[in-house]
């Protein structure tokens, strides 16, 4: 079951439901889906996977639902959250092939960076995205993101070094980027 934790015009993030751990475990198992992740060449159980969806409900990270069909498209989520100096990292994978490049990754993203700089009270978030994500970069831009760094090299796949770049975001990045989330 989903519930509309944070609500936009394309889908909307709900607490993840552990039920779906066959769907995670099968999105985790495709190389073309994981390729983009640190855990991409990692195998995943049914088991494993039930095993770290119930630790990740207690977290805040969620399911991005299409609001229009109701069905699950990916997940996103906070991790290293710092309380005391307000940072925070976070990531997304969307899951479903057919919602590439239409604007749900940038929807859930916004929603949940919303969410963290109003309700959380982050005040920087960072990520980091392998070079070879183009599409990834792309979002991350279009949200506010910015640069702050390469890692050279340090990303091994298909016989090829890559960067992991890092980036980072403050409200007013973010704020000054998506009108939708006017709250000064």
């Amino acid at each position: 079951m989903y519930f509309k934790k944070m609500l936009g015009k394309k889908c909307y993030l709900s607490p993840i439901d552990v039920d779906d751990y066959a769907q995670f475990t099968e999105w985790f198992n495709d190389l073309e889906t994981t390729q983009y992740l640190s855990a991409g060449p990692m195998p995943v159980s049914l088991n494993s996977e039930k095993e770290f969806l119930q630790e990740l409900v207690k977290t805040h990270c969620y399911s991005i639902i299409d609001l229009e069909k109701n069905v699950l498209i990916g997940n996103c989520g906070l991790v290293d959250i710092d309380n005391i100096n307000q940072t925070a990292e976070i990531g997304i994978f969307i899951g479903i092939k057919e919602y590439l490049n239409k604007g749900f990754g940038s929807e859930a993203m916004s929603l949940l960076i919303d969410y963290s700089f109003k309700m959380l009270n982050i005040r920087n978030i960072m990520l980091r995205v392998y070079s070879y994500n183009e599409r990834a970069i792309n979002c991350y831009t279009k949200v506010g993101f910015k640069k702050i760094g390469n890692r050279r090299n340090s990303i091994n796949r298909n016989l090829n070094s890559y960067d992991i770049i890092y980036m980072d975001m403050l409200p007013d990045d973010f704020y000054k980027t998506n009108m939708s989330g006017n709250s000064k």
